[in-house]
Formats: structure tokens, sequence, C-alpha cells
């Protein structure tokens, strides 16, 4: 069985669908809320991460066998120390977990914003990171990654660093403030312009959700890795020229209205992951182009709006 913290989330639940879908039994955490949406043959349990009593007497009702940690407290800067202290906390308890249940291989979710600084595109997982980081979010994911490293060499499991980029789709943000896309097709499902303003020319690594999952589920199911670092994405920029394109074959009377050309603060090309490691280790390539995806979204939001949460 895996334990995915955070399973119930937006990242989370499609890594645990694709889980399912190669034939893993899956146990599901979230800290709020009662669990629900729970996908057939998994099991979900309230979890605050940071409890480590609550988090070791996991394993004495399952047979834990890897752990994908996902989980974490929003860093949005209330109170950053107490955030970092959560995270922290959450992280030791899942690799004390690990530890005292014989498990195999551990996830953990880091970021593209780790690459910070870095100006050679597209981003390698071996390139020198430069000190200092401008957020709270980049900062702890990579003392996550420093800390993984270092406990993983005394320990008898993998830790292996997830950098995950942009990512959008079913059960994520209807909006975001780093990127176009989901916003732009939830604008487009409601039938109304999106009010910010949006230059064709810009592009970013995007990674449909569902492909994500399915990265996901296939690193931390691989029998062997030779690395402790990967990226995921799709290891190419898509333009938001391309996701009008993209909408307009879903939904042809949207009303979009993009600006031409790069924004005037576009750095001079946009960023991408390389997933060479991913690709050789795993097999993955995605399964969704962009109209598909596209296509995809615009069909669940669209039964949700007819009350179908889940497709």
């Amino acid at each position: 069985m895996i334990l995915v913290t955070g399973g119930l989330g937006f990242i989370g639940s499609h890594v645990a669908r694709a889980l399912l879908g190669l034939g893993e039994s899956c146990l599901l955490t979230r800290h709020s809320a009662a669990p629900r949406d729970v996908p057939p043959g998994a099991v979900a349990e309230r979890l605050d991460m940071a409890d480590r009593d609550a988090f070791l007497a996991l394993g004495d009702r399952y047979d834990v066998t890897g752990i994908v940690h996902l989980a974490s407290t929003p860093l949005r800067g209330t109170d950053v120390v107490a955030e970092m202290r959560a995270n922290t906390s959450g992280l030791l308890n899942a690799f004390e977990a690990a530890r005292a249940w014989g498990v195999r291989r551990v996830c953990v979710a880091s970021t593209i914003g780790v690459y910070a600084g870095v100006r050679d595109s597209p981003f390698r997982e071996d390139a020198p990171l430069p000190p200092g980081v401008p957020h709270p979010i980049p900062a702890f994911k990579r003392s996550a990654e420093a800390l993984a490293s270092a406990i993983a060499g005394h320990a008898e499991f993998e830790a292996v660093c997830l950098r995950i980029g942009a990512v959008w789709g079913p059960r994520g943000r209807a909006d975001s403030p780093f990127f176009a896309i989901p916003g732009l097709v939830n604008a487009a499902v409601r039938g109304e312009p999106y009010p910010k303003k949006v230059y064709s020319g810009d592009g970013i690594d995007a990674l449909y959700a569902p492909d994500c999952g399915r990265a996901v589920a296939l690193l931390q199911t691989a029998g062997t890795l030779r690395h402790a670092v990967y990226n995921i994405g799709s290891g190419h920029v898509t333009t938001n020229a391309q996701v009008a394109t993209a909408i307009r074959k879903a939904l042809p009377d949207a009303p979009l209205d993009l600006i031409e050309g790069r924004a005037p603060d576009a750095p001079d090309e946009d960023y991408r992951l390389d997933v060479t490691r991913l690709r050789d280790d795993t097999g993955f390539t995605p399964v969704h182009d962009l109209d598909d995806a596209v296509a995809d979204y615009v069909a669940w939001l669209g039964g949700r709006a007819e009350g179908s949460p889940d497709h």
C-alpha cells in the first residue's frame, strides 16, 4: 500500500488515481475536513502531518510499503516560522515512518521554484542552484531536498525529490498567479472574458494534472531509479496563443482577447524543464496533447457545473 499525504488534494488526487491504475492500493491523507471523493480502491484518513504519534500510528492499521509526501502547510507569509516548523515536522515524520515501517522509497514534492536565479534553460537537475531564495516556498523545498539527501544517506530507504513544474487541470485552482492556462479555460467555460492581460507569445512548461499524477506514480513504483532528483514537466513550452487555439477548438464562441507579442517584463526565453531523467528511468511521456487536455478539462468543468463533481 502506498501512502499519499495530501492524497485528496489537487496533485495528490491525480497521483492516487494513477497509482490505482497501476494496480497499487492507496492510503490517502488530508489535514482539513472529512475525507470525501475517495476513489474506489483507496482508503482515506484525516491526519495532521506534524503530529508524530498520529503519523506513526498509521503503520499500526495499514501495511505501507511506499510514501509519496505531497502535503504541506501553505507558506503565505502570515507566520513563516510556524509554517516552516509544521512543514519540516511533517517531512521528518514521513522519514521516521518510512524507517519504522521498512518503506522502500519516499517521494518528496519539490518545485520548479528551486531553480530561481538559474539562467540556463532547460533546467537540469544537476544545475548549480545560486544562493538566496526570494520566496518561502522554494526556500523550504530546497531545505527539504537537503534533508532528504542527508537522511536517506543514513537510512535503508530511497528518498526521491520531485521538482514539479506548472500543473493545471481538474481539481486545481480556477486561476493561477503564475500562468494563464487555468484562468483562460475557466473563463471560457463561463463564457466570460479573462480579466487579466495575457500576451499571446508568453509561455510556460505546463503539464496536465493527470499526466503529472502518472509521472509521480511511475517514479514511486519504478523498480530502479538512478537519481535522487527528478524534474516533472512536459519538457516544452506551451504558449498562450497555443492555449487559445485549443480553447477555440473546444469552445468556438469563447471570448478570448490576447495581446500580441510578449509581455514587456517577460524573460528573453520561457523556461522549461529538462525531463530526460524522468523519461529515461520511467518511460514517461504525456498522454494528453494540448487539444485533448483542454477538451478534457472543459468537459470536467462542465460536469461540475451540472452537479457531477468527479469524472
